[in-house]
């Protein structure tokens, strides 16, 4: 057990993400293996979101620690500008490999965050380079896409970031694309684009996490990616969620023809283990900045740019994803997913169900809509409750399986999931 001084220490002076005035004692995780997190007091908490999306093939994964272990033996960080090192250059061989679209150059960074406000600079730059006022920024509305200030722009304005709207760059959102409204939608940026000087599209492909899970089409997405690719208008898919086969596929946008011009990664790129972002584009964009005249430069990078113990782990877990016994499992879970959704929404009528990939959605209709639903708390102490982390967006329930569950495992939550739906008033 951890002493009560402890506990007070991190009650009293640690200030945790999204802290309320009413927020209770933290649980203590003394150490965490597989699908597990071990408190102090001896509970064994299934984590059934991969702690906020970010770990893909389970805790403390063995392959990865020694990654991390032989890495730091050797070189733990080094400056990057000027500097290189093998972990880097393995990682981008591999990834560049892997990805069945033509990227040339990849930008490291600290997190999802700064993999977009990265992307979003580079395509005001591109523009600024080649003395072309393009200053504007289209997005679709419900995005999310980092608390850095140009994420924050690019998102849709809602409380989380009500204190900042004086603060925030314009930008023009558009509504999801649907079979309703797609020609309508095509149009109306046609229009807008033959007219207005947009620099670039930034977009969650096929599904908005942070909004609550919201899924749209591939076939929609690749022609408004068209249309702006016709009018020049620079496409930045944020795949900070969806990238390392949330979706079924290394990359979300690989379930279309068209590649966007930037990606944004992060979160399961080192498999959970350390913070890393990456911004991967095609070459014409890395051209606008090469230059003899030095004022053309990226003027960006953090101190931890390029850390290769991060890149270390994200090079060792994109070898674990390649693998086929990986590939295999993770269509398994597509499928057990894809089932228990059939078989919900055949059972219930108070909720609409969806997957993607390993990603299950369940949106509870009622009343109380959107992230602040009381909802929202109901069921995360009622997971938790059961010994399973699962944290709702609001009245969204979602499971987010790590590659490494059994179907047994997935057959367990699945179960708990169906009875919790059972009790509820419908």
């Amino acid at each position: 057990m951890t002493n009560s001084l402890d506990k007070n220490i991190d009650h009293k002076h640690i200030w945790h993400p999204f802290d309320a005035i009413d927020t209770p004692e933290n649980l203590y995780i003394t150490h965490a293996q597989g699908i597990y997190l071990h408190t102090d007091d001896g509970r064994k908490i299934i984590d059934a979101i991969g702690s906020w999306w970010v770990n893909l093939h389970g805790h403390s994964h063995p392959a990865l620690v020694s990654a991390l272990k032989d890495q730091a033996e050797r070189l733990e960080h080094v400056i990057f500008s000027g500097f290189t090192h093998q972990p880097a250059i393995d990682f981008t061989r591999e990834f560049l490999k892997a990805t069945q679209y033509p990227y040339d150059k990849i930008f490291f960074s600290d997190n999802g965050s700064t993999a977009t406000e990265v992307a979003i600079k580079m395509a005001f730059q591109y523009w600024y380079n080649q003395g072309k006022a393009r200053t504007k920024l289209l997005a679709f509305e419900g995005a999310y896409h980092g608390d850095t200030f140009g994420a924050m722009a690019a998102g849709d304005r809602s409380s989380f970031n009500k204190p900042f709207f004086p603060f925030l760059f314009e930008v023009t959102f558009i509504p999801l694309p649907s079979d309703d409204n797609i020609e309508e939608l095509l149009s109306k940026l046609e229009t807008q684009f033959a007219t207005e000087a947009f620099a670039g599209f930034i977009f969650e492909p096929l599904i908005q996490g942070a909004a609550g899970m919201r899924i749209y089409k591939a076939k929609h997405l690749e022609r408004i990616i068209q249309l702006c690719q016709k009018y020049q208008v620079i496409t930045i898919a944020d795949e900070v969620f969806t990238g390392f086969y949330r979706t079924g596929k290394l990359l979300a946008t690989e379930h279309m023809h068209t590649a966007p011009d930037i990606v944004c990664l992060s979160k399961g790129i080192t498999g959970g283990f350390m913070p890393l972002g990456a911004t991967v584009c095609k070459e014409y964009i890395y051209k606008a900045f090469e230059s003899t005249d030095v004022y053309k430069t990226f003027f960006h990078g953090h101190s931890y740019t390029g850390n290769p113990l991060a890149l270390a782990l994200a090079y060792a877990s994109l070898k674990l994803l390649l693998k086929h016994n990986t590939q295999i499992q993770i269509q398994k879970i597509c499928t057990l997913q894809a089932n228990f959704s059939a078989y919900l929404s055949q059972k219930y009528k108070h909720i609409r169900c969806n997957t993607l990939g390993t990603i299950l959605s369940i949106e509870i209709i009622s009343s109380d809509q959107g992230y602040f639903s009381n909802l929202k708390e109901t069921i995360y102490h009622y997971f938790l409750s059961q010994d399973i982390l699962l944290r709702p967006l609001g009245n969204v329930l979602y499971f987010l399986p790590m590659y490494c569950f059994t179907e047994t495992e997935m057959e367990f939550i699945h179960t708990s999931i169906d009875s919790f739906l059972d009790k509820l008033p419908q």
